[in-house]
Formats: structure tokens, C-alpha cells, sequence
């Protein structure tokens, strides 16, 4: 389970320095084998192999309608290995599309990760905070 946030910066060849504490994780998955696909909300999405596995079964079963997100996760999911020192190249095309520059966030989400641009997670942050709590999580309670 992947759960808290680092703030990290991308090195001059796009590759993200993985924290040791999910490294360990990563590695016993998946061999420190993991897929980088694109998210709606702009930022990347990170999964240890066996995981997006699955995940990459339910997209396919998407219906037509939804033809637009099996475009946006399957069309672009890179698979990518973590290399002796425990980084992952996050290719030009993906940095591009998440505005990734050199400060990134990266967010442990249970079973994944998501990669954000610090400026663009921080103003997603606020966003949500100033929503207040959706009706959807109903009675739960901080």
C-alpha cells in the first residue's frame, strides 16, 4: 500500500528518483518493473507491473463510448524498469503532458502512484480544499 507525498525533483534526463521507502515495494511487485500512463487530471500515473496488469484488463473492457480513455491510458502507458539507483525514465512525451519541469510531486494512492507538477498539484490541492467535501464520501468522518 502507497500512501503519502514526497516532493522530489526530476534530474536533467527526465528521471525521477524513486524514494527508497516504495523502492523496496516496487522491486518485490514487480521487479522494479512499472507502467507510466497519462491521468485526466493531468498528471502521471505511475503502477508496479502486476497491478496495471490488471487495471489494463478493465480499460479494455471499456465500452466505445469511453474509446477517448483507452486512448488516453492504454494508447500512452510506457512500461519503464528502475535501474540500480532506483530511478525511472519519465519520457519527454509524458513530462510534456503533465507540464513536469523539475520540482514534482509524487503521491502515493494505495495501490499506484500519481507524478504531479508541484505547481499544478498544489493549485489541484487548493482547488479541493476549497470545494469542501463532496457529497459522494457521505457521512465519513476525519
Amino acid at each position: 500500500m502507497f500512501q503519502g507525498n514526497s516532493a522530489l525533483t526530476l534530474d536533467a534526463k527526465g528521471r525521477l528518483s524513486v524514494p527508497s521507502r516504495y523502492r523496496d515495494a516496487l522491486n518485490a511487485l514487480g521487479g522494479g518493473q512499472i507502467t507510466i500512463t497519462r491521468s485526466p487530471d493531468r498528471c502521471l500515473l505511475i503502477y508496479p507491473r502486476p497491478t496495471w496488469e490488471a487495471k489494463r484488463v478493465e480499460i479494455a473492457a471499456f465500452p466505445a463510448s469511453a474509446r477517448g480513455f483507452q486512448r488516453l491510458l492504454l494508447g500512452n502507458a510506457q512500461e519503464v524498469e528502475l535501474d540500480g539507483a532506483g530511478r525511472a525514465l519519465v519520457s519527454p512525451e509524458h513530462r510534456q503532458f503533465a507540464k513536469l519541469e523539475r520540482e514534482v510531486i509524487l503521491l502515493g494512492m494505495g495501490q499506484y502512484f500519481e507524478l504531479w507538477d508541484r505547481a499544478s498539484h498544489d493549485a489541484a490541492e487548493e482547488a479541493t480544499v476549497a470545494a469542501g467535501i463532496p457529497e459522494s464520501i457521505g457521512d465519513f468522518s476525519f
